[in-house]
């Protein structure tokens, strides 16, 4: 039988041991190393994913607000487009260097009654060059002795003025104050502008059924306000200057006339004639 050494089992055993252990040291280790290789990649991977996460975050917060400055850039476009008037619309003002006024041949003299429609009959009294905001303008000067007021007016604008009424006109406007008054059932302040109208326009005829329409003759029954009393007011006193100045006659003869063909204070009349004395009738009848 051989001898079995002690020495040399032990040896083998511990060397048996020592293989094994080296070898799962090593299964060990190369587990670790993968497990952490895989590890690595995982937080590479989730690192990635926050990038692409973060970018994409970014990206919508730019198209957000490039979306809300663009909004913000069109409401102001379009506020401002609502302002703004259309070039179409738009009226550019031409400008025009005048230095002198259209030249106009006079029609009037110095010395002649004219009619100026706002404010009656008036004198020319001159005739005047100005300059007026560097520009020459050639004006007639008018006087208006019952307002105790003048007033200008430019040559290149005498058609706003009318020659004084021709007696055939004359004998017209008494034979429209002796026809019947047209009076309309409208409202008073509708017909007061009516009223009004024809008393600026400065038309003679016109003037004349003013007075007849207004006028209450006598009668003293009839109440009338103070804003058609002071119409017919004017339009009376208008059309009796101008009477006055184309007939030749003195105030109190005209108006006669005028309260004659009005058929107005007959009964002062009458008293008059019946308060005269016989020696004044008779002077008079020799004088015709």
């Amino acid at each position: 039988m051989k001898k079995i050494s002690l020495i040399n089992t032990l040896k083998k055993t511990f060397k048996a041991k020592k293989v094994t252990d080296k070898k799962k040291n090593l299964k060990v280790s190369k587990k670790l190393k993968k497990n952490k290789a895989i590890k690595i990649k995982k937080t590479k991977a989730a690192v990635k994913t926050k990038k692409i996460k973060i970018q994409k975050n970014d990206q919508k917060t730019v198209i957000k607000k490039k979306s809300s400055k663009n909004e913000k850039k069109d409401n102001s476009e379009a506020n401002s487009n609502l302002l703004r008037i259309p070039k179409s619309s738009e009226q550019k003002p031409e400008i025009k260097k005048v230095k002198k006024q259209d030249t106009e041949k006079k029609e009037y003299k110095v010395k002649d009654y004219v009619v100026y429609p706002k404010h009656g009959v008036g004198q020319i009294t001159e005739f005047k060059k100005m300059n007026i905001g560097g520009i020459e303008i050639e004006t007639y000067i008018l006087k208006f002795e019952k307002d105790k007021a003048s007033g200008m007016v430019p040559v290149n604008k005498q058609s706003h003025l009318r020659p004084l009424a021709t007696i055939n006109q004359v004998n017209k406007c008494i034979s429209i104050l002796k026809s019947k008054p047209k009076i309309k059932r409208s409202m008073w302040s509708r017909r007061a502008q009516e009223y009004e109208a024809k008393i600026s326009s400065g038309k003679i005829y016109e003037l004349a059924e003013v007075v007849r329409d207004l006028n209450k003759g006598d009668d003293l029954m009839v109440d009338q306000s103070y804003s058609e009393r002071q119409l017919f007011e004017k339009a009376y006193e208008r059309i009796l200057t101008e009477f006055q100045i184309v007939l030749n006659f003195s105030m109190e003869d005209t108006q006669k006339k005028l309260d004659k063909a009005l058929k107005r204070n007959l009964e002062k009349q009458t008293q008059k004639i019946e308060n005269k004395p016989v020696e004044e009738e008779i002077s008079e009848e020799v004088a015709k």
